[in-house]
Order: C-alpha cells, then sequence, then structure tokens
C-alpha cells in the first residue's frame, strides 16, 4: 500500500504557486461565507447597502451636524463616505478572521490544505462591501455634484493597499485567536476604538502636530488620507506619513504571514 503525504514548503514563507492551487477552495468557502451571511434574512443582498448609509447617517449626524467639522468646498456625507468605504472593509475582514480558524475546524482536523486560504477567503467576502460602498460614494458624488479628482487613476493601487492591510490584520487576528482565545473578544473593541482614531468622520489634520506622528502609526489613518486625495483632491498633511503607513503594511502582512506558517503545524492540535 502506497501512501501519499501532501505537505507544504516549509522553507517557503509565501507559496504562491500552493495557493494558486487551491484558488477553487478560496473561492468555494468564500462563495459559502457571502451565503451564511445573508441566510434567513429578509432584505439579504440589500444589508451590504444598508449599513454603510446608517453608518454615514449617525457619523454625519454626530460630527457633521453636531460638532460642525470643516470639510471645506466637500459636502462632508461625501467627504466621510471616503473613510466609510475604507473603513467598513477593514473593520470586516478583521473581525470576520479573528475565529475564521475556530470556525473552520472541521476542515482544519480533517483535510490537509493551505490555512491561509481561510483568511484570504474572508478578505474576498469584505470585497463585496468594499465595492458596493465605492458605488454609494460615487452616487453621492453625482447626487451632490462633487467632480472626481485627477488623481482619481491612483484609486486602485490605494483599494490595493487596504486590501492587503486588511489580510495583514486578518492572518494577525487568526493565528493569535487560536492561540489565545481571549483575542475574539478585544476585536470587536479594537475596531471601535479604530474608528475613532483613524480619520473617517474628521480631517487627519485636526490632530494636533505633537501627537500626528504616533497617531499615523495607525496605517489606515495614512490609507484613508490616500483615499481622499484620489477621489476627491484634498492634500496630505504629510506625504511621509503615507509612505510610512506603506512600510507598516508590508512589516505587518510579511510578519503576519511568517508568524502564521510557523505555528500552522499545530493548528489541527490546538483548534
Amino acid at each position: 500500500m502506497i501512501k501519499t503525504v501532501i505537505s507544504s514548503d516549509r522553507r517557503i514563507i509565501f507559496n504562491f504557486k500552493e495557493l494558486a492551487d487551491y484558488k477553487e477552495l478560496i473561492m468555494r468557502l468564500a462563495f459559502r461565507d457571502f451565503k451564511v451571511r445573508y441566510a434567513q434574512t429578509w432584505l439579504g443582498l440589500l444589508w451590504a447597502f444598508i449599513q454603510p448609509l446608517v453608518f454615514l447617517l449617525i457619523t454625519t449626524l454626530i460630527f457633521g451636524k453636531g460638532i460642525k467639522v470643516k470639510t471645506g468646498a466637500v459636502p462632508y456625507p461625501v467627504y466621510s463616505m471616503v473613510g466609510i468605504s475604507a473603513y467598513t472593509f477593514f473593520s470586516f475582514v478583521l473581525t470576520q478572521s479573528g475565529n475564521s480558524l475556530i470556525n473552520a475546524q472541521n476542515l482544519i482536523t480533517k483535510v490537509y490544505f493551505p490555512r491561509l486560504v481561510i483568511p484570504i477567503s474572508r478578505s474576498i467576502v469584505g470585497l463585496i462591501d468594499l465595492t458596493i460602498a465605492l458605488l454609494l460614494l460615487f452616487i453621492m458624488m453625482i447626487i451632490y455634484k462633487v467632480v472626481p479628482s485627477e488623481h482619481i487613476v491612483f484609486l486602485p493601487l490605494l483599494v490595493l493597499e487596504v486590501i492587503l492591510l486588511s489580510l495583514a490584520a486578518g492572518i494577525w487576528a487568526s493565528a493569535l485567536t487560536i492561540r489565545f482565545r481571549d483575542i475574539q473578544y478585544i476585536i470587536p473593541f479594537f475596531v471601535q476604538i479604530g474608528f475613532y482614531v483613524t480619520p473617517v468622520a474628521y480631517p487627519s489634520n485636526l490632530v494636533p502636530s505633537k501627537y500626528a506622528l504616533f497617531y499615523h502609526l495607525n496605517p489606515l489613518a495614512g490609507i484613508v488620507d490616500a483615499f481622499r486625495w484620489s477621489v476627491l483632491g484634498e492634500p496630505f498633511s504629510n506625504v511621509s506619513y503615507f509612505m510610512m503607513s506603506i512600510g507598516i503594511v508590508f512589516f505587518l502582512l510579511f510578519s503576519g504571514i511568517y508568524y502564521f506558517r510557523s505555528i500552522e503545524d499545530s493548528f489541527a492540535d490546538i483548534v
């Protein structure tokens, strides 16, 4: 009797070929998660439209009408929606990835596949929300007669950056949660705090200069600023902070993959 052992090459930190071989599994898991998300709901996919609109209504009432945050010539709802589109995607991927390995324990304990497939599939589901949020943004720009900036051509690159950051956060969250179960309770709190330390509902230039460097250690702050520069033509408060965001994103991504791969063999025992 011949036994075939399938295992990944541990000398390769990020095996693109192996993940490509499992692309069908990635898409199947993503499609399954998408169906489960809206299963047995009356409104179904409409929830993906309702959630960012409710988020926008709250920020507009509190920050736009209540605190009266100044956004220059750009109507506040449009200004806020740019930040919401990036932050809702990040928060969804981070939240969903936290329990992703625990929820997939039946798969993990029975069959081999690269475990990175699981957080990657959650990111794909989140792309639906990001697409809808961006669609709502451009509809609002038409309603408010806001002309897109000439920098709009860079938006796909910035979308890629927020995808990489969300994936990096999701990989870290999934790996840490399976080792330290308290993380699953910390993540929702982190997401709530993250909203206030990210310039979603206000311009980053409102942050005092003496705190600006510490503030931009949050890479999402630089990304949201870049989104507004690309879509609305808003100036950067400091380009170096955006470059720092790029560096932090790649550090989190590669370090997250390295840590994930280093403990991957123990997942079946821990879960």
